[in-house]
Parts: structure tokens; sequence; C-alpha cells
């Protein structure tokens, strides 16, 4: 059977990737990262946001300023790249285009990485940045968690550890097709193997290695497995993603277990669609269509 081939960039950054990570399986750590930079290309320069190297709370990152944006309220996006991997250069533009589109400014943080800072830095380097934004004068209400791929396990780990604390909640939380199942067992990364372009088990296996290995924590415990989370209480939660990702099983799981806990939940799919599609803003129609449908669930979120 002839796989299909990809019919946009995105599709075809991730091919590309894949074939230069099979002819060279020993890739060091840091060989990847610079290849994951590489994410940026995919997406088209906003036009009117303007950034600036800074930090929040000791994490570094960018600061992202559309034009005419609401300085009191922000958006903290934690990057993808399977926790060891990705950046703010990486993603600067997709929050560039999300932050523009609500009309508010964003933060890429550019939190410790896995293998040499493993779980919990990457959660507690979040914290640390919700922390600064509230002590410069930001109200949490006015903060929104903003995450993909294993940013999205990030944001909502990051929520659950405010709640345990007993701490007030960001209004809202967006995910972008999350990656939450640390016992690489979702349904469709088989069924979907073929489709997707970039995420396969062993890739996937490597990097839930760098994040848990050495610390003792069970694939299961819901703060790294959020699927396996009480989400009672949880703030209003906007889950996308692609039907032919192969990650696609946990967007479905988190959508089920939001909705038996209660959480006011928004869940759409981009039919065809790889992993972290609105990648492609600025480049694809479907893409700008669901960075417009989040900014339009940010909006509804302050006229509840």
């Amino acid at each position: 059977m002839t796989e299909p081939e990809p019919q946009d960039l995105l599709g075809r950054i991730y091919a590309q990737w894949a074939v230069e990570m099979a002819r060279y399986p020993d890739m060091s750590t840091e060989l990847l990262r610079i290849v994951f930079d590489d994410w940026q290309r995919a997406t088209a320069e906003p036009e009117d946001v303007t950034y600036r190297h800074t930090e929040f709370g000791g994490v570094p990152g960018i600061q992202v300023r559309p034009l005419g944006a609401d300085s009191s309220r922000i958006l903290l996006l934690m990057h993808g790249g399977g926790f060891a991997l990705g950046s703010s250069a990486s993603h600067r533009k997709l929050a560039g285009h999300l932050a523009k589109a609500c009309g508010v400014e964003a933060f890429v943080a550019d939190f410790r990485l896995a293998p040499e800072h493993p779980y919990p830095a990457a959660i507690e380097d979040g914290l640390s940045v919700v922390d600064a934004l509230v002590a410069r004068g930001h109200a949490m209400r006015d903060i929104t968690l903003a995450g993909d791929s294993a940013g999205g396990n990030l944001v909502i780990a990051m929520t659950l550890r405010l709640m345990a604390a007993g701490r007030e909640l960001p209004r809202q939380v967006l995910t972008m097709s999350p990656w939450l199942n640390m016992e690489n067992n979702g349904a469709t990364l088989d069924t979907n193997d073929a489709t997707d372009f970039l995420i396969a088990k062993e890739g996937l296996q490597a990097n839930i290695d760098r994040y848990l290995g050495g610390t003792g924590v069970e694939p299961t415990n819901p703060f790294v497995n959020p699927l396996y989370a009480d989400l009672t209480g949880f703030p209003r939660l906007y889950i996308t993603a692609g039907d032919v990702e192969s990650l696609y099983d946990d967007s479905v799981r988190l959508h089920a277990l939001a909705e038996k806990c209660g959480v006011d939940v928004t869940f759409t799919v981009g039919e065809g669609q790889q992993h972290v599609f609105p990648f492609l803003a600025g480049r694809h129609e479907r893409a700008d269509q669901e960075i417009a449908a989040m900014a339009a669930w940010y909006a509804a979120g302050y006229e509840a």
C-alpha cells in the first residue's frame, strides 16, 4: 500500500524531518532542537506584530505584541516539542497570529527542557511565569494558558497544580493537538500511523523517557498524564486536533473526560489535518479558520 503524499507545507516539513531522522537515528538532542526550530517555516509572518526577547519569573522567552492589543490580557504559550524540543523561536509566529486574532499580547516561554531538566521543571517554569505576570499586575482571570502538543499537556498540568494548591485559576485554557498519553498506547497511534507524517510510537517513547526517566513518576500520574485527572472545577477548555494525526485519540479522550467532569469544553476537528495544524496560519484556509475560531471562543469567555 502506498502511503499518501503530504498535501500542505506542514505535512511536507514533517515528512522531511521524518526522512532525516530515519537517516540519522543517532541524531543528538541538540541537533534535533535545531531541526525543530524549523517548525516556524510553516507559519506566515503575521502583519503588525512585534516581538521582544524578555523574561518573566526568571524564564526567558519572546513577548508578542500585536498592534493595538489589549495589554491587560495575555496568552501564555507553552510550546510543543515533546518536552525536549521546540522553543520561542519555533512558535513566535503561531503565537503572533493567535494573539493578533484575540487582540491581546502573548508570551512564549522558553521553559527548561528534558532530559537535562525532566518533570516537573517545565511545569514549575510555567507557574513561575504565571506568578510573575500576576506580580506585574495581570489578574489571573486575564491570563489564558495555551499550548500545543506537549505544551498542551503542560498547560493542563499547570492548571491542575493551581487547583491542587487551592489557588485562583485562569479563565480559560486552550490546547492544540495536546499530547497527554504517557502510556503511549493511544488507539490512533496505530490507525493513523500511515496518515501522520511526523508522530511515531518510537519517537514518543523516546520523549517520554527524556521527560520521566529517572524521576520515578508513573506514566499514569495525572500531572504528567491528564487523562487520569479529575477535571471537576477546571476552567473553560478548548481542544483542537487533526483527525489524521496519531495523537488524535488524546484529544478525543480529553474531550470525553472534560464533559464527564462538567467542564465547559469546546472540541473542533481539522478534517485531514496534521499535528498542530494551526501552524499553517497565513498559508492555509483551514488553519486561518481555526485561529479565528479560537479567537471567537476566547472572546466569548469574557462575555459570559
